[in-house]
């Protein structure tokens, strides 16, 4: 934590940032925490990657959530299916160039399109249970 993160709000330390920088916000507000409750925001702020306090809590604020999007398994998703849309058309133009397929080939087939489920579940179990920041109600 930087030395504004943790400046007392106070009408004089106000001051005292508003002249040493320009703002476009110029007013503060001051929370008391708790420690459970700060380390509870920062488990919050590192699973959406974001590592300003003030940037984070005034997003919670004015928007209620943050949403942190990693790609990472929507593209391996990608890359598997268009592994299984490959070998299905390889395995097509054969059966319309020879009229046969190998028992192999569909073995292989099947095998690619259980590997593209895997991750399949796992993404829509992750978008299913809403991390930090995601709220139902607005209770808690």
């Amino acid at each position: 934590m930087n030395g504004q993160d943790s400046m007392p709000c106070s009408p004089e330390n106000q001051s005292t940032l508003v002249a040493r920088k320009k703002r476009i916000r110029s007013t503060s507000v001051c929370v008391w925490l708790s420690p459970d409750e700060q380390s509870k925001i920062r488990e919050c702020m590192a699973d959406v990657g974001i590592r300003n306090l003030l940037a984070y809590m005034r997003k919670m604020v004015l928007n209620g959530y943050v949403l942190h999007v990693d790609l990472a398994p929507v593209k391996e998703i990608v890359s598997l299916q268009r592994r299984c849309a490959n070998n299905l058309n390889q395995i097509a133009v054969r059966v319309n160039t020879y009229g046969g397929v190998y028992s192999e080939e569909i073995k292989v087939l099947q095998k690619d399109y259980a590997d593209l489920w895997e991750p399949i579940s796992e993404l829509l179990e992750k978008l299913s249970f809403p991390g930090c920041g995601v709220r139902e109600n607005s209770d808690g």
